[in-house]
């Protein structure tokens, strides 16, 4: 009689073991009697009929999946490997269990065919320099394949993109030449605007000779202060008129 009992103990803890269940404030428990769908539950406690009905546990946080690299073949041609983050939630519950087997490797699978499809269509440079736009077209459509399965993608980011060697070498030589076009056309520019303030200088000279006599002073004024060797200077014959002149008249 004792083992009767103690055995009807035990089922009996048993059934209630599976019948009282526990969701956290994340989890949500999507709920099937005899194999229909009876609605969603949680959070808190949660009570199941015994035999009759069964709860499957759907977390409502933020999934944040690793998309591993794949191959990609540009539209220019360039063969390259790469890598993304998903980050997704589950929306509707329910959704996310009866309209998909197993939405985690859904949305996984998904993710890498779409990564491969949209960068597929890009050239090399977009590739690198328009990130934030490849990002936001992902989103779109990984969001949009996945919202029957009440799965909402909220970000997409392309992490790495991985170049051959080759591919490498000749950007940084790109790299290089432009840097050294850069130098030449602001040192042509210096030279330019150099020269165009020699011309200024030139006209202001020319329309008064007197200034053009005064830079001569002073080119003899910082020759003499710079060198202290004698120096033979050769003295236009404009600066001796005023004294010539003088001469006559006496």
């Amino acid at each position: 009689m004792a083992a009767i009992l103690w055995t009807i103990g035990i089922i009996v803890v048993f059934i209630l073991a599976n019948a009282v269940k526990v969701l956290q404030e994340y989890d949500r428990g999507v709920v099937f009697r005899l194999g229909r769908f009876v609605g969603v539950r949680g959070p808190g406690l949660v009570l199941l009929i015994p035999i009759i009905e069964r709860m499957v546990r759907v977390s409502l946080r933020v999934v944040t999946f690793d998309v591993p690299p794949q191959d990609v073949i540009t539209k220019d041609n360039v063969s390259v490997k790469v890598n993304a983050v998903l980050y997704f939630r589950v929306m509707e519950p329910s959704k996310s269990v009866i309209e998909v087997q197993d939405y985690m490797y859904a949305t996984s699978q998904v993710a890498q065919t779409t990564l491969r499809s949209v960068l597929g269509e890009t050239e090399l440079d977009e590739l690198l320099a328009a990130r934030e736009k490849l990002n936001r077209k992902l989103q779109q459509i990984i969001d949009e394949q996945t919202d029957p399965w009440g799965i909402k993608v909220s970000l997409v980011e392309v992490k790495h993109v991985d170049l051959p060697q080759d591919m490498q070498r000749a950007m940084a030589r790109q790299a290089e030449a432009e840097r050294e076009r850069r130098a030449k056309v602001i040192n042509a520019l210096g030279e330019f605007q150099a020269a165009q303030k020699l011309a200024d200088a030139a006209k202001v000279m020319s329309a008064s000779p007197i200034t053009l006599q005064l830079r001569y002073l002073q080119t003899l004024a910082d020759i003499a202060t710079e060198n202290n060797s004698t120096t033979l200077f050769p003295i236009p014959i404009d600066l001796l008129k005023p004294f010539l002149e003088l001469a006559k008249k006496k």
